[in-house]
């Protein structure tokens, strides 16, 4: 992650003025976090394994960390980041242990925090001449060395392709909106290529609008009426174009435009859209007030169909919280959503209980009928505590055969008995290999929530003692395994 960098590290000084600029053009340094960039290092370190996953920009003097799976200082002196390597080699930076390269092991972040492990892929975009340039890193640290497989580094360079996208498509809506505000001057000298435009439009599903204040009537760009689904022709009126909002969404987009209007700020949406045709699509809308003598004349901004960069996004924050055998929520997951359980509990004064859950006979399965058949009862287990029964109850899986069940409907915190003997029996998972057929059961410790559950650990605690408690209950009949 960090460390010091060689003194014989020298940079191509019109390369870097380059780098800079196409940094600088994306507007992102030091601003607030975003979902997308959040979903993929949230991916990047699940994929890798690695606890800290980081997407870092790469400025002139400094490195902002733009979005990071740990908490952490948010910027950090350039000569002072493995990713600066990363930056100027451009290429896949992979370090398996730190205190054996001789660049990097006496650096305090490895003396003293105990960095060992780094694998950082470049994100590179055009500059203004068209030359793609290093301005960051997507990149993964662990405190352990390790040496990473190579389909593991294959999936990073996958989501470092992934940030690109999102960083040129942040690029290329600021562009557009430049282009949509520079006026009636700009309008003249660009006309010779307005078909170039045009078609620069459509490749990037944006179209650019102006709103007047005075007469609340639009313009819009023909790919505007494209993206709505309608015939270019007659000017729309406000009214006739917030009907393309669903009823959730009008409202918010209706305040937006307002409030812009009253304060002559900026704004940018995204929401929900409906075409002419009925096609449920994203849409993100950007504007800038054009003042002429002071005075606030126009709203005037882009509209963008984003439906593909929004159902990435989403497929990203589904990967990053799901537990990829099972199904169910992985750990990361289940500890966020405990802890709104827990505030939940606190603020509404309502039942809130824990299950913990072991497998028991896991291991013989898995050394008897193999992985294979190991992963069928993972798989069955997660399918088992996902049945309608449970009330959208929260399963995860916590551990390798460990999983946790976050119940809060009334209905099954009224009867605690009855709900662990229910989540024994359902967890009862004969597999069969070669006609051998042995069968996976749970043990099941339930906790309920109190004020004495100061924390998530205490709360996980105490279901942990209770677990402990019937699995003792236990020897003799099943095989002993340790509570962790």
């Amino acid at each position: 992650m960090f460390a010091m960098l060689p003194a014989t590290v020298r940079y191509d000084r019109h390369a870097e003025t380059a780098r800079a600029a196409a940094l600088q053009a994306l507007a992102l340094l030091g601003t607030a976090p975003e979902r997308e960039f959040d979903a993929l290092v949230a991916l990047a370190a699940e994929l890798l394994g690695c606890s800290t996953a980081l997407l870092n920009l790469v400025d002139n003097d400094q490195l902002f960390v733009k979005a990071r799976t740990t908490l952490g200082a948010m910027t950090f002196a350039r000569g002072t980041a493995f990713c600066d390597r990363t930056v100027i080699d451009d290429q896949l930076t992979v370090i398996d242990d730190t205190l054996s390269d001789e660049r990097f092991r006496d650096s305090p972040l490895v003396t003293d925090v105990g960095v060992r492990f780094y694998a950082g892929a470049p994100l590179r975009v055009a500059d203004p001449d068209g030359i793609r340039r290093a301005v960051g890193t997507l990149c993964v640290v662990d405190t352990a060395p390790r040496t990473a497989d190579p389909r593991e580094l294959a999936a990073l360079a996958h989501l470092a392709t992934l940030a690109e996208a999102l960083l040129e498509a942040r690029r290329t809506a600021l562009k557009a909106i430049h282009i949509a505000t520079t006026g009636e001057e700009l309008v003249t000298r660009l006309g010779r290529q307005d078909q170039i435009f045009r078609q620069a439009e459509q490749i990037a599903e944006i179209g650019s609008w102006r709103l007047s204040i005075a007469e609340g009537s639009l313009d819009w760009s023909d790919n505007v009426y494209r993206i709505h689904g309608l015939p270019v022709g007659q000017k729309p009126q406000l009214h006739d174009a917030m009907r393309f909002y669903p009823e959730h969404s009008r409202t918010y987009v209706q305040q937006s435009l307002d409030n812009a209007i009253t304060k002559g700020q900026p704004f940018s949406i995204e929401t929900d859209f409906i075409t002419a045709d009925g096609r449920l699509r994203r849409v993100r809308a950007m504007a800038d007030p054009e003042i002429v003598d002071g005075r606030m004349v126009a709203l005037v901004g882009v509209f963008q169909d984003v439906t593909q960069r929004y159902a990435l996004e989403q497929q990203l924050r589904r990967s990053a919280d799901t537990d990829s055998l099972t199904g169910i929520a992985n750990r990361a997951a289940f500890d966020r959503e405990l802890q709104a359980a827990m505030e939940r509990a606190r603020h509404n004064d309502t039942p809130l209980h824990l299950a913990l859950i072991d497998l028991d006979g896991f291991k013989a399965i898995n050394d008897t009928l193999g992985h294979g058949a190991g992963d069928d009862v993972l798989r069955l287990t997660g399918k088992a505590l996902s049945e309608p029964w449970l009330m959208q109850s929260v399963a995860a899986r916590i551990g390798g055969d460990e999983f946790a069940v976050i119940v809060e409907h009334p209905a099954l915190t009224r009867d605690i008995a009855g709900l662990r003997d229910r989540l024994e029996d359902v967890l009862r998972v004969p597999v069969e290999v070669s006609g051998v057929t042995m069968t996976s059961a749970g043990s099941v410790g339930i906790a309920s929530f109190d004020e004495d559950c100061q924390s998530l650990r205490d709360f996980a605690r105490r279901a942990d003692s209770i677990l402990y408690a019937a699995k003792r209950g236990r020897v003799g009949t099943r095989d002993m395994e340790p509570v962790g």
